[in-house]
């Protein structure tokens, strides 16, 4: 029987010298103790030494995979081939199926075949002559590392640590240069004032600051290659009328100096962010399409690495760079932030701010994925960013549009909403019916006081029943005059005749009749007094 043997050094090949030690599975260890007693158990046939790790790593992963690599498929044909009649023992059930396949040889795998690989593990540095311990081991790392990497798909040309120191010197060449300019604009504006307002661009602030020293040099000098034409009319005729201090040519000097600091550092600035494009583009080129070098930069800053932002869920994406006030929220119970550093991504940017928070929450999901992809994947296209980009674009057009779409079937209909009516009757409230006390209709009323006005000169008291029967008569010619009238008149006239209480009238007039009697009989008295 032949062992098929692998280490990191090449591929061994055994030949067991006595097969009846192997029926012993649990004792078998006892035999291979010593190397002068594995020796007598089995024998080196053949071995294939890898030429480097690049071959050492496409057989690892080869067999791992259950595969057979090319070195593999020479060494069988070269020595298995020559002695078909013997079995090979090998450690993967499902590579000795390929090789049953492919190589037409019978492959065993059991529990010894397992036990005697390990055996053979233990006294390899002396089974296998002409390797020192020392490569073996060395070998062994570097096939580690490789094989390693491979299994996390990782590229060591994705270093994600340039990315963030770039990231870092680009915000703080941004401070700088702020500085640096403010500076320059507050003391140059104490020699020419006017210009500062003039030239708004603080490039071309510095270099025709540079160019042309003092302002009584703006005359004779030519400014087309730094400012437009409408601006060169206007900061010369400016320089004629400055109200500005004269400066010595020291202070000229030291001005022009920090003008060119301004200036190199402008151009180091530009250089250094297209380094970063590329790099993104390099390391993240989904996340890159996603949200921007500049964010996905920032990101990856904040989280550490490509990979520890990986580890991150959405929701954490979402609100990275806005922890002080997420935990400000919830120390105060109050609402919390609904995005961080991706606010500054040019989907949410281009937002209303009704939507921000959901496009933010969209935004994040998607980068998360686009993430992984970069930090994990075998790819390094910008496919799935562009696709989710597109997802994304047309969801917030739908947002801005207001669109309403269907939620069974495709969605991809629009769905037809019929324009709402309102067909319910509208009914006023009666809050007549809450009062117990009758009421009269203005029109009664109105009519009662027609009726009194006459009836006030009347003092007599033989007149009172007169003034009775004529009210009387007056009622009943109404009525007579109101039944001729519509039904719905009618039943209204009757209905208020019912209201109407009929008794204060002749208490009122009987109370007016009795006053006007009292006096009479004063006046009587009066003038029988001055009779007398």
């Amino acid at each position: 029987m032949l062992v098929l043997f692998e280490t990191a050094a090449g591929y061994a090949i055994f030949k067991v010298l006595d097969e009846s030690k192997l029926q012993e599975i649990d004792s078998l260890y006892k035999e291979f103790d010593t190397p002068e007693k594995a020796n007598k158990i089995v024998k080196l046939k053949h071995f294939e030494k890898f030429q480097d790790t690049t071959e050492a790593l496409a057989a690892a992963t080869a067999m791992t995979e259950g595969k057979i690599g090319k070195s593999l498929k020479k060494l069988l044909k070269k020595v298995v081939a020559k002695e078909a009649h013997e079995q090979l023992a090998i450690s993967d059930a499902k590579l000795g199926g390929v090789i049953k396949e492919k190589m037409e040889l019978a492959c065993i795998h059991s529990p010894v075949v397992a036990e005697l690989m390990r055996c053979i593990r233990s006294q390899i540095e002396s089974l296998v002559t002409g390797l020192p311990p020392k490569e073996i081991s060395a070998m062994s790392l570097g096939l580690a590392h490789s094989l390693s990497r491979y299994k996390l798909k990782f590229s060591p040309d994705k270093v994600d640590t340039m990315i963030v120191q770039a990231i870092s010197l680009l915000d703080d060449l941004d401070k700088e240069l702020n500085n640096y300019i403010m500076r320059c604009r507050e003391w140059y504006g104490w020699h020419f004032p006017e210009v500062g307002k003039i030239i708004t661009d603080n490039l071309a602030y510095c270099k025709f600051v540079r160019k042309i020293g003092e302002r009584t040099n703006v005359a004779a000098s030519d400014l087309s290659d730094i400012l437009p034409e409408e601006i060169e009319a206007e900061v010369k005729l400016a320089a004629e009328i400055s109200m500005g201090t004269e400066v010595s040519e020291q202070d000229i000097g030291n001005i022009g100096h920090l003008c060119d600091q301004v200036i190199d550092i402008s151009e180091y600035r530009a250089q250094l962010y297209d380094y970063l494009q590329n790099r993104m583009m390099a390391i993240a080129p989904n996340l890159t399409v996603m949200v921007g070098e500049l964010v996905g930069a920032r990101l990856i800053a904040h989280a550490g690495s490509l990979l520890n932002l990986a580890k991150h869920p959405a929701s954490t994406v979402q609100i990275l760079g806005a922890e002080k006030a997420l935990f400000r929220a919830l120390k105060t119970r109050k609402d919390t932030p609904k995005y961080g550093l991706i606010y500054h991504a040019s989907l949410v940017g281009q937002t209303t701010a009704k939507n921000k928070g959901k496009i933010s929450r969209m935004l994040a999901a998607k980068a998360s994925l686009a993430i992984r992809y970069d930090a994990l994947g075998e790819d390094t296209n910008a496919e799935m960013g562009t696709e989710n980009r597109a997802k994304l674009e047309a969801r917030l057009r739908q947002l801005e549009e207001k669109g309403i779409r269907r939620i069974s079937g495709t969605g991809k209909a629009m769905a037809k909403a019929d324009k709402y009516q309102h067909k319910s009757e509208v009914r006023m409230y009666d809050p007549s019916g809450d009062s117990t006390i009758p009421s009269t209709s203005k029109k009664r009323k109105f009519e009662e006081v027609e009726e009194e006005e006459p009836e006030a000169p009347v003092t007599p008291a033989v007149k009172s029943k007169k003034a009775k029967k004529e009210a009387v008569v007056e009622e009943e010619a109404e009525t007579s005059a109101a039944a001729e009238e519509t039904p719905k008149k009618k039943k209204k006239k009757k209905d208020k005749k019912e209201e109407e209480p009929e008794a204060p009238e002749p208490v009122e007039e009987e109370m007016a009749v009795t006053e006007s009697t009292k006096k009479k009989k004063k006046k009587k008295k009066a003038k029988d007094e001055d009779d007398e």
